[in-house]
C-alpha cells in the first residue's frame, strides 16, 4: 500500500491533544495542502484562517461551552461532557475554512475537500485531527463579532468548516468500512 493509501486507511477522529504547540511551519503545510485543493470551475471559493494560539481557542472553546450550556437542546453539551468538557479537545491549532457569500452553488463540496486535504495532510505529519463544524457555533453567537474580529475574518465570507490539530494525546482505531455502502457496476 503507497503512503497516501496507507494514510488515508489509518486517519482517525482525534478528541484528545497534548498540551503541545504545534510548529508554524507544520501549520503552514497543512494549510497550504488546503490550497491545493480542487474546486467546481476553479473558483476557489474559500479562504483559510489558521489559528495557532492556544490561548485563543481556549477563550472561544470556553464561549462555546457556556452557550451550549444553556442551549434548549443538551445533547451536544452531554455528548461534550462525557468527552472530557470541552468542544476543542486542547487542541492548539484551530483551522477555519470559510467560503464566500456570493459562491456559487457547490462552495460547500468545495470547503468540504479543502478540509480533505488537511485531515490527509495533518495525519501524514503525524499529528491528529478532527473535523470541527462546531466551530461555527461561537461565529454566530452573541460574541460572533468580537471573535471574528480577532481571527480578521474576511467581510465577504461565511463560515464552510473547522479542522482541529495537535499531537494526540489520544489515539484510537479508524473506523469500519462498511462495504455495504458500496456498489460496483
Amino acid at each position: 500500500m503507497n503512503d497516501v493509501l496507507k494514510t488515508i486507511a489509518e486517519r482517525y477522529s482525534c478528541r484528545g491533544y497534548q498540551n503541545k504547540a504545534v510548529e508554524p511551519e507544520l501549520v503552514e503545510t497543512i494549510a497550504k495542502a488546503g490550497l491545493h485543493a480542487p474546486s467546481a470551475l476553479n473558483a476557489q471559493p474559500w479562504h483559510i484562517i489558521a489559528i495557532n494560539n492556544k490561548q485563543l481557542i481556549d477563550e472561544i472553546n470556553d464561549h462555546v461551552m457556556e452557550l451550549l450550556k444553556v442551549a434548549e437542546d443538551k445533547t451536544a453539551y452531554n455528548r461534550l461532557m462525557e468527552r472530557g468538557g470541552t468542544a476543542y479537545y486542547n487542541a492548539p491549532v484551530m483551522f477555519l475554512v470559510l467560503k464566500q457569500k456570493e459562491a456559487h452553488a457547490w462552495a460547500d463540496i468545495d470547503c468540504g475537500i479543502v478540509v480533505q486535504n488537511m485531515t490527509l495532510a495533518a495525519s501524514s505529519l503525524g499529528l491528529g485531527n478532527v473535523i470541527a463544524a462546531m466551530a461555527a457555533t461561537a461565529f454566530a453567537g452573541p460574541k460572533a463579532d468580537e471573535f471574528k474580529t480577532k481571527v480578521k475574518w474576511p467581510e465577504d465570507y461565511d463560515f464552510g468548516i473547522g479542522l482541529l490539530v495537535g499531537y494526540p494525546e489520544v489515539t484510537k482505531e479508524p473506523h469500519e468500512l462498511d462495504e455495504s455502502k458500496l456498489t460496483f457496476i
